[in-house]
């Protein structure tokens, strides 16, 4: 069995935060990419508007 000594074990979660933050970022860009490019492609994100009216009964004084 190998045990790792402590430095490679700081490089190796050194490379592993990097690489979460990489992917983080290229998350952030692809959604933000498809949020700009979707409608193009037939995503559509605006909620159906539909006019609703509903009788409102107030109790006065």
């Amino acid at each position: 069995m190998h045990n790792k000594s402590e430095t490679e074990q700081a490089e190796f979660m050194g490379r592993l935060i990097k690489f979460l933050i990489f992917l983080l970022i290229v998350g952030f860009i692809g959604l933000a990419g498809y949020a700009y490019i979707g409608p193009f492609f037939g995503a559509e994100f605006a909620p159906p508007q539909v006019e609703m009216r509903e009788p409102v009964t107030l109790s006065g004084q």
